[in-house]
């Protein structure tokens, strides 16, 4: 029997023998709306899809700058340990976000949910601009990071209405593309700004673009209605189950981001915050299965394989590539290079992400294929951090160049054939709540990623620092300067300098080796996938 609207979740979900009869049920009734916006040219595509891809272009840059304005506006503040939360303030914000996008949009419409979420990443952005006080900038990370949180969600929901799954690859390769290049020129834009205009100008610039933006998707997005059922439309919203999920997730990434940071991990608030999160996703998971009429997550979806498999690869190679991205910079300013150049040295990454994601839509165009292209994708990604392992402090300039570059390559791959994957396991209503539980353990997997790669450095520095330096006054001075300031490092003398210098090596790989093992884990997982069809019509009819 299909599932009804009093059905607990979604009902019972049948096993994959049964998946595509069941499917092909469900889907029929969607088959008339679905078939007017089948026929859509790629000019067409074009001009609706340009305001999203240039929202995730300004999502990308503004999630990457700040590593850049760090020291400019700490000096302004003249606060380092506060300011230190604005990058984790935004991706938290942007981890709350993702998982109710999908369920919100679906009710609310995808118009409607990118302008608001465009709308209030550019008010974020206006306060961060504005402020004069630590904790109006950091709201304004954090407005600014749920608004930005939602931008390349609704992106991928909207190509999921517009584009059959054939052809979608292709699609979400010119968004990765846009999205690479973002992230790529956002630390040296942030840098640009800074020393010509002024830290307050990288937060101002973007609005303007912001609101157009807005604009093209206020004029050219007009998709079908989405059906609602008898229910109001607010009756519709998940609020139980929203507000049990965000709790888990802030307390969370709260005490992951405290802990060893602001506060020891013993610190009462940071274990309550740990204990109660899991106790939290419990209890969400219970009320999800059993009495959400239509909820936010499907957690038995979940069950699928390749649905888990799937989550599961897009949590832990993030957690490997962001740990990468955080940290590499580390290891070319120990060899001397300025912040602005060592951000400069992480573009080749950027740049194999634009090429592997227009090829691997292009290959999946082409041979409706996805689960061999996936794996190769993931273990190129493996490789560039088995190599990245490898680096000495005398390795020379251009091997590292090579690195990125791999990484670059697999993790885009890995982006862009698993999206395919996830879609093409569940029916075409599910799309958008399942894309968004994806894009959750993606954002919760990058936090964790950043937060264990923190603490192994951390810990290995002080170890090592003290092991060459000794543990005297004089000593323990110097290695609360090292440990706060990398630039003390070229304060020292050079026999001083180049212990130190051994020492954030010892740190840095230590840090590499703990990223390869997350890393293994997500190929792991991600040869769990099963290779669904990437039919080439938006109605998934057998004869496609």
């Amino acid at each position: 029997m299909a599932p009804s609207e009093q059905s607990p979740l979604l009902g019972e979900y049948l096993e994959p023998a049964a998946e595509d009869a069941d499917r092909a049920r469900q889907d029929h009734t969607n088959n008339h709306a679905i078939d007017e916006v089948d026929e859509l040219s790629n000019t067409q595509l074009i001009s609706i899809l340009f305001g999203p891809f240039l929202g995730i272009f300004l999502a990308a840059i503004d999630a990457t700058l700040v590593a850049t304005l760090s020291a400019p506006i700490s000096t302004s503040f003249d606060n380092m340990p506060l300011l230190s939360w604005l990058a984790s303030a935004f991706f938290i914000a942007t981890t709350v976000s993702q998982p109710i996008s999908g369920k919100l949009t679906d009710i609310y419409g995808r118009r409607n949910g990118f302008i608001v979420a465009s709308i209030t990443f550019a008010l974020g952005n206006l306060l961060c601009a504005l402020a004069t006080q630590e904790w109006v900038l950091i709201l304004g990370r954090v407005v600014a990071g749920f608004g930005g949180g939602g931008i390349a969600p609704i992106t991928s929901f909207i190509m999921s209405d517009l584009v059959p799954l054939r052809k979608r690859g292709m699609w979400q390769g010119v968004g990765n593309i846009f999205y690479g290049v973002g992230s790529g020129i956002g630390g040296p834009f942030g840098g640009w700004v800074n020393d010509t205009l002024g830290w307050r100008w990288a937060f101002v610039l973007q609005i303007p673009i912001t609101m157009v933006s807005v604009a093209f998707a206020a004029s050219k997005i007009d998709l079908p209605p989405v059906k609602v059922s008898e229910h109001s439309k607010i009756k519709r919203v998940d609020v139980s189950g929203a507000t049990l999920l965000l709790l888990s997730l802030v307390l969370m990434l709260l005490g992951l981001n405290s802990g060893g940071n602001l506060l020891p991990w013993t610190h009462p608030l940071v274990l309550v915050a740990l204990c109660i999160s899991p106790l939290l996703l419990v209890i969400f998971i219970f009320v999800e299965a059993n009495y959400a009429l239509e909820p936010i997550i499907p957690v038995k979806l979940l069950m699928r394989r390749t649905v888990m498999s799937v989550c599961l690869s897009n949590w832990f190679i993030p957690m490997a590539r962001f740990g990468v991205l955080f940290y590499g910079p580390i290891y070319f300013q120990i060899q001397g290079y300025s912040p602005s150049e060592a951000g400069l040295r992480l573009i080749p990454e950027s740049v194999a992400i634009c090429i592997t994601s227009i090829s691997c839509g292009f290959i999946m165009r082409w041979t409706g294929r996805y689960y061999f292209l996936s794996m190769a994708a993931q273990t190129t990604f493996v490789l560039g951090l088995v190599l990245i392992s490898t680096l000495q402090l005398g390795t020379p300039a251009w091997p590292p160049f090579i690195y990125l570059f791999l990484t670059g390559l697999g993790y885009s791959g890995m982006i862009t054939t698993t999206s395919m994957a996830v879609i093409a396991a569940v029916d075409h209503q599910y799309q958008a709540v399942i894309t968004s539980a994806t894009y959750t353990f993606r954002s919760t997997g990058t936090v964790i990623g950043i937060t264990i790669a923190s603490a192994v450095f951390r810990n290995v520095l002080r170890s090592q620092l003290r092991a060459c330096l000794g543990d005297d006054s004089d000593a323990r001075s110097i290695i609360s300067r090292l440990e706060h300031n990398l630039g003390a490092i070229h304060e020292l003398g050079s026999a001083m300098k180049e212990e130190a210098s051994q020492a954030y090596m010892s740190a840095l790989r230590a840090v590499f080796l703990t990223l390869l093992g997350l890393a293994f884990f997500g190929v792991l997982a991600g040869s769990f996938m099963r290779e669904h069809k990437l039919h080439s019509r938006l109605s998934r009819r057998p004869s496609d």
